[in-house]
């Protein structure tokens, strides 16, 4: 544990950082589970679910949780689904 009063914050701070960005990426796996799972259902909510699933996408990509091309492919391959 370190001594220093700065070094102590920044172990405070980037402890709650790392749980809200465990939380931010949790939710966005979520969101794309519901969605592939509806796709293959063919459910009728499927569209909403792929919108829920590209804003959560896209928000961790502007948020820097996953890199924007890893979220434009995964964008990418929902839509597909969307489409079969």
């Amino acid at each position: 544990m370190p001594n220093i009063k700065s070094a102590i914050k920044r172990t405070k701070t980037s402890e709650a950082r790392k749980a809200k960005n465990i939380q931010q990426k949790s939710a966005m796996r979520t969101a794309v589970k519901r969605f592939e799972t509806a796709a293959d259902e063919n459910a009728e909510n499927k569209t909403e679910l792929l919108s829920s699933a590209v804003k959560q996408l896209d928000k961790a990509a502007q948020k820097g949780l996953i890199h924007k091309n890893n979220a434009d492919r995964k964008k990418a391959s929902l839509m597909k689904k969307a489409n079969a």
